[in-house]
């Protein structure tokens, strides 16, 4: 398999899909195994700086396994900066790649949407779009992802990333040649907030509404993150 730095030294002549050839291409084909559930998560991680956790709503959302036990926690920005005009194909086209979205706490560890296992720890959320090209239509069904940065290595979320370093710093979380990558989807239509659904392939989708801002105001906007399940794109 080619080196990922050779991807992102490629960005500007082939383009963001190339860049991101090998992100969902040979996960493991694994379903979501067990029962969960979601509750508040009221307490920002102490590894936060402060100059993230301002930025942070107070209340998160946490979710638990069939034992009551937190598998993962995640605090969405207050406000998510828009960028309208983005590309047609995404499920997010307001989102700009390299947008802050929130954190997201590993109490004992897990993994991404790749199967790569991801320490304890707490991590940015930074948004990333794959353009369905005739190269990768029908890897995966939507293009939109989060990457994920160790928290002490990503202090500026009104900072905006380029590729080159999203992938350079979500590598940290991986540690592998690979960035650390989680699914977005659409949220379902007539969705309550926040809600836990089990998809066709098993994965479970969390549904939030989060607040959109622009240069003319703010809305609501829907999002929906799978937090549990793997490619199944082999």
């Amino acid at each position: 398999m080619m080196n990922w730095e050779i991807f992102v030294r490629r960005r500007a002549a082939q383009g963001l899909a190339c860049s991101f050839a090998f992100i969902i291409s040979a996960g493991a084909g694994v379903f979501a195994q067990g029962t969960y559930k979601i509750t508040s998560a009221n307490q920002i991680p102490s590894d936060v700086p402060a100059a993230v956790s301002g930025v942070l709503n107070a209340q998160g959302t946490s979710l638990n396994d069939a034992t009551g036990s937190p598998v993962s926690s995640i605090w969405w920005a207050k406000t998510i900066a828009a960028t309208p005009g983005g590309s047609a194909d995404a499920a997010y086209p307001d989102l700009a790649v390299g947008t802050f979205l929130g954190v997201l706490n590993f109490p004992k560890g897990g993994s991404d949407f790749r199967g790569q296992k991801i320490k304890p720890g707490t991590y940015t959320l930074r948004y990333a779009h794959i353009p369905q090209d005739g190269n990768h239509m029908g890897v995966n069904p939507y293009p939109d992802f989060v990457l994920l940065i160790p928290v002490a290595s990503d202090t500026d979320s009104s900072k905006g990333l380029a590729l080159p370093d999203l992938v350079k710093l979500s590598k940290l979380t991986s540690g592998t040649n690979h960035p650390a990558v989680m699914s977005l989807v659409p949220a379902a239509q007539g969705a309550s907030f926040p809600s836990l659904v089990q998809d066709d392939q098993g994965h479970w989708v969390l549904q939030v509404e989060v607040s959109e801002g622009s240069a003319s105001g703010s809305k609501p906007m829907p999002l929906a993150l799978i937090v549990v399940g793997q490619t199944t794109a082999g």
